[in-house]
Formats: C-alpha cells, sequence, structure tokens
C-alpha cells in the first residue's frame, strides 16, 4: 500500500488493521502499543491515536507480519527492527 497515492480515514481503519496483534504508534516522545487481540481499544481511541490532523493514517505507516508500527519513534523502530 502507497499512502501517497492512497489514502486511509476513519471508515477503512477495521479493514487496513484486521488482521495485526499490535499497533504500536508514535506519539512524540512516547509509544503507544495497542494489543489487537487481548486487550482491543475502543474505536475511538484507535482512531485518535492512529490518524493524522487531515483525518488520514499518519506517515509512516509500516506493517510488518501483524504488528504495525505508526509514525516515527526512532527508539521504537531501533527496538523491533534491530
Amino acid at each position: 500500500m502507497n499512502a501517497a497515492k492512497e489514502r486511509f480515514g476513519k471508515a477503512d481503519l477495521n479493514h487496513v488493521f484486521a488482521d495485526a496483534s499490535n499497533v504500536i504508534v508514535a506519539k512524540g516522545k512516547k509509544t503507544l502499543v495497542f494489543d489487537m487481540k487481548k486487550d482491543p481499544p475502543s474505536a475511538a481511541d484507535f482512531a485518535k491515536a492512529v490518524l493524522g490532523p487531515s483525518g488520514n493514517l499518519r506517515a509512516p505507516a509500516i506493517r510488518s507480519g501483524k504488528t504495525w508500527l505508526v509514525g516515527f519513534h526512532e527508539e521504537a523502530y531501533g527496538e523491533y527492527f534491530g
């Protein structure tokens, strides 16, 4: 998927993250970790975390297996990708 060519808004979140186990969201200097299988977040909380001010999925959004990394956080990328 290429977010530069295709936009994903609130209505698309269930489809985009349907098979996700974990979603790690960078928010400033901290990260939020959502366990989508054991403790799924409310739709409103999840949308607030992963959507930017434009109402579209924040960038970068990277899927690796069943884990998503949304937004950029150097430490989180280093922990996940080594």
